[in-house]
């Protein structure tokens, strides 16, 4: 395998495994209230109530919101169909560096930079929402492994771009049509 086509399919392998977490992580907000309850009740089957109580406390308070906005507000849960909707579209996006990395190295550069705008969003939003610190570390870690296989990809795609344009002279500086 030449080393263009190597790097080719080891940049379609992150995008791949991101594109498949990025749906994952959006398909699981639509059933927000149904998955929280099964949460709930896979934990205090394992005894996370005597072992992790802050947990199950946290657990059954957002547990206690969800259910209370399901039930006299559902519209609110609407805003968790956009936060799905919008990681599918997202997702979408990727198409493009799997087709053309090169070209759509874009793409990835602005998940690196969503990415890093989950950090300051949860030490900025948390604390007003109330969120626990513990909590927002969570949120915080989607985006660093998020940033992982993004950071891999970019890097494989500039030396993509390096081999094009050594077999090439000048094809960085030839505009896509």
């Amino acid at each position: 395998m030449s080393d263009r086509a190597a790097l080719l399919k080891g940049i379609r392998v992150w995008l791949v495994f991101f594109v498949v977490c990025l749906v994952l992580s959006g398909a699981t907000a639509f059933p927000l209230v149904h998955e929280l309850r099964w949460t709930e009740e896979a934990l205090r089957t394992l005894g996370a109530h005597e072992r992790l109580p802050g947990l199950m406390e946290w657990i059954e308070r957002v547990r206690d919101g969800l259910d209370t906005a399901d039930a006299e507000h559902p519209f609110l849960l609407y805003g968790t169909d956009w936060l799905a909707f919008a990681h599918l579209v997202i997702a979408v996006a990727f198409l493009g560096p799997y087709r053309d990395p090169v070209r759509n190295v874009w793409v990835v550069e602005f998940g690196l930079i969503a990415c890093a705008g989950v950090i300051p969003l949860a030490l900025i939003c948390g604390p007003v929402r109330g969120i626990p610190f513990w909590w927002s570390v969570i949120d915080m870690a989607f985006g660093v492994f998020g940033a992982i296989p993004l950071y891999l990809v970019r890097k494989k795609i500039k030396r993509l771009e390096a081999l094009r344009e050594a077999a090439v002279p000048g094809a960085a500086a030839v505009p896509a049509q």
